[in-house]
């Protein structure tokens, strides 16, 4: 072969190595392109469905709060505020505004337009300002689902569905009047779970996966450090580490179900923890997360340098001063990044919860690890099982709060590898 043939081959070698580069670098871009259009095609889907969720209806009454049924021999009475019909005052304000509605079975369907919460509320008011017993007051009343989802143009009035023709009128013309306001939906963030969907909240869910994520963090992040450095640093290598560390990997590959049914199996049921706690639902979680840890630890100690160790070992330092003083606190924003990451997948698990009872329908607000509780991707769950059209806004707009928690996590974890990392 000639020198002019060899030097042909070469080159064309070389431009096929540069072609399958450049073919290999498109198909990285092609493959990240998708990734993120899916991404933004579920975040803009959510929010299509879900931003409306963060506007609530209202009513605007003018409610007369008389004197004799709030107060006793001309005194207030905390009994008395309690036990007033506020939902009678209430319906009164709003039959007002329709004098020529008569019949018992109009005023019926008017008093639907009002949510079943707006007494409660009307009641927290009086009780927390007894200056208004006696007046007649402003009050912006929360509205029905129904009458929201009107106002929204989720629903149509007609024969047979939620609204009928004349709640449709009645709702127009207090509509005209400036008696309809729509506000930001603080009960979505204040209040707990409630089969009306107005009314329904997502604070218990939340308080619920922060005290589940407390137990969780709390038990696998000194259990997981702990296990990393004595596998790493001090564990002889022979067959029994050797089987530590398979296990170890497998179980980080285990479906999460697998954990459910082990706390199902051991924590409720032999040991007789408390049913959908938020303590049980940790412990659970924290079993799923320390292998992560584990693995994320045990490559963050690898990465230090020998030459750390023997340095401190030189300076007369022993083993465990040599792996807490110098290895560790090089090693810990390695460790600490493999933790939020492993926290952030327990935040989004729902199907060892749903094991564990935490699918149970919780109303009250949790205030501690052993009180009933759900998180926010088993509340996702069950308002997507819920028949009402409210409560698919509510299910979209839960879903972009968990992606922002889940978002906000992960990008946490990047700024402080970013930061803390160390490149020998």
């Amino acid at each position: 072969m000639t020198e002019d043939s060899k030097h042909s081959a070469s080159k064309f070698r070389q431009r096929k190595r540069y072609a399958a580069e450049r073919r290999f670098r498109l198909y990285g871009v092609i493959g990240i392109s998708v990734a993120i259009g899916a991404l933004c095609l579920l975040i803009g889907s959510m929010a299509s469905k879900g931003w409306s969720a963060f506007l609530q209806t209202y009513i605007v009454l003018d409610v007369e709060l008389p004197r004799d049924d709030l107060t006793s021999n001309g005194k207030i009475n905390i009994t008395a505020l309690r036990e007033a019909n506020y939902v009678s005052y209430l319906r009164k304000s709003l039959r007002n505004q329709f004098p020529n509605v008569q019949s018992r079975r109009d005023r019926r369907s008017m008093n639907k337009l009002l949510s079943s919460g707006a007494a409660l509320d009307l009641q927290k008011l009086v009780i927390t300002e007894n200056s208004l017993v006696g007046k007649k007051i402003r009050f912006v009343a929360v509205a029905s689902d129904d009458l929201d989802q009107f106002m929204k143009g989720n629903i149509t009035a007609g024969t047979g569905g939620r609204i009928s023709s004349k709640q449709a009128n009645w709702i127009e013309a207090l509509d005209r009047s400036g008696k309809l306001e729509k506000r930001f939906n603080k009960n979505l963030f204040s209040n707990g779970d409630s089969r009306e969907p107005e009314l329904a909240g997502l604070w218990g869910a939340t308080m619920g996966s922060l005290l589940t994520m407390f137990v969780t963090v709390l038990l696998s992040f000194p259990l997981g450090v702990a296990a990393a450095i004595y596998l790493e640093e001090f564990a002889a290598k022979n067959r029994w580490t050797d089987l530590i560390e398979v296990n170890i990997n497998n179980l980080a590959a285990v479906p999460s179900i697998v954990f459910g049914l082990l706390g199902l199996a051991v924590f409720l049921s032999f040991f007789g923890l408390p049913r959908s706690a938020p303590l049980v639902g940790g412990i659970v979680l924290a079993l799923m997360t320390l292998p992560t840890i584990i693995i994320a630890g045990r490559a963050a100690l690898g990465a230090v340098p020998p030459s750390i160790r023997e340095a401190a070992i030189g300076m007369g330092a022993s083993p465990m001063q040599v792996v807490l003083h110098h290895v560790l606190p090089l090693a810990f924003p390695g460790i600490l990044t493999g933790t939020i990451i492993g926290a952030a997948r327990a935040l989004g698990e729902t199907a060892p919860l749903l094991m564990i009872g935490m699918v149970a329908f919780i109303v009250d607000i949790p205030g501690n690890i052993t009180d009933p509780a759900t998180v926010l991707p088993v509340q996702i769950y069950l308002w997507a099982d819920s028949p009402e059209r409210a409560f698919v806004e509510r299910t979209a707009a839960a879903t972009l709060i968990l992606l922002t928690f889940l978002i906000l996590m992960n990008l946490i974890a990047v700024i402080m590898r970013k930061k803390f990392e160390r490149r020998w």
